[in-house]
């Protein structure tokens, strides 16, 4: 592992988040400042550039959790200070009372944490006294505040693009290695062939995981935003979309690693599995379609091939002779999976 993947993502966090991030954050100083006179307002500032988040309901559950979070760290910490002072030694036993109180009554790890960093900075930058504990209070629920409103304001975030590409991208792959297995049936194969086809249908899972956590991420971004109107039908489409589409991955893996075991010379001949390698191609078109309703993001248009003007393929019915005898045992394998791709696409391609 790189030194730098422990400190760097993968991607970078919008430039509109960042600016709105540092307006909340400059705000809550300026206001709380004009309001609360005395100490710096870090409280505020600090509240402000956290509560910005990429979702607006991340952003009312951060909220929740510095203000908690803040609210027991101070109480704590003043309330030792007031009784020993702020000698060196009342700042360890506030920090480790405080993160003690967290753990008893279960609270998580940010607001944990935060306790214990409100009642560290409330000794080392304050004063013991009950009017400082209340101003910090107050100064921080302010910095909640305006956090919540510049985010909701300002062009609250949806995340429907990153989902679209992700979901067009688990599309494209799921019909070329259904494209890849019909040619497969078609044709003599190597050995190396058939297993790189097993480790290319394979890496259907992640994508698949991925595009399902692009969704998750999609409708969380929804919850208490303004603009989720607008888009919650689309993202409730896509995730209508890829649920149905799903079980397709586990049944082309499976019908993949049958045609890898039983792969014989001869086989491209039988009749039946000829008539299977053609459902597997109008499979494919059919998810051609599925992602061609799927708006492209990026503005390139589309990137496959055209789709074919035919209707949906797996209305058609199929017709197999029987199979030899060497055969039938794979045809019979295949078939099964076969059938629940027909119920899968059909459904949602009709």
């Amino acid at each position: 592992m790189r030194l730098t993947s422990t400190f760097r993502a993968t991607a970078r966090t919008s430039l509109l988040q960042v600016l709105k991030s540092a307006l909340a954050a400059g705000l809550s100083w300026v206001v709380a400042e004009l309001l609360i006179h005395g100490q710096p307002p870090v409280f505020a500032a600090i509240a402000g550039l956290l509560v910005v988040q990429p979702s607006v309901n991340q952003s009312f559950a951060k909220g929740i959790e510095r203000s908690v979070g803040v609210i027991v760290g101070v109480l704590v910490a003043s309330g030792l200070a007031i009784l020993f002072g702020a000698a060196w030694w009342v700042v360890l036993v506030a920090m480790t009372a405080a993160l003690l109180l967290a753990w008893g009554l279960r609270m998580t790890p940010g607001s944990a944490n935060q306790i214990g960093i409100s009642a560290l900075l409330v000794i080392a930058l304050g004063a013991s006294t009950p009017e400082y504990a209340v101003h910090r209070v107050v100064e921080t629920v302010l910095g909640v505040v305006i956090g919540f409103i510049v985010n909701i304001a300002i062009v609250p975030p949806v995340a429907l693009a990153p989902a679209q590409r992700e979901v067009r991208a688990f599309l494209t792959e799921l019909s070329a290695r259904l494209s890849a297995l019909g040619r497969a049936l078609a044709r003599e194969t190597t050995a190396p062939e058939r297993t790189e086809m097993m480790i290319e249908v394979r890496l259907l899972r992640p994508m698949l995981a991925k595009a399902l956590a692009r969704i998750d991420t999609a409708e969380d971004t929804l919850t208490l935003n303004p603009r989720g109107r607008a888009v919650r039908a689309r993202v409730a489409e896509l995730r209508h979309m890829v649920d149905a589409v799903a079980p397709i991955v586990t049944q082309l893996i499976g019908m993949t690693r049958t045609y890898v075991d039983r792969a014989v010379p001869g086989l491209a001949d039988d009749a039946s599995v000829e008539a299977i390698s053609e459902q597997l191609s109008r499979a494919a078109h059919d998810v051609d379609v599925l992602r061609s309703r799927v708006p492209n993001p990026d503005g390139h248009g589309e990137e496959a091939a055209p789709v074919r003007a035919e209707p949906p393929a797996l209305t058609r019915p199929l017709r197999i002779t029987e199979p030899s005898g060497d055969h039938w045992v794979l045809v019979g394998s295949l078939l099964v999976d076969m059938e629940r791709i027909h119920a899968a696409l059909t459904e949602l391609v009709d």
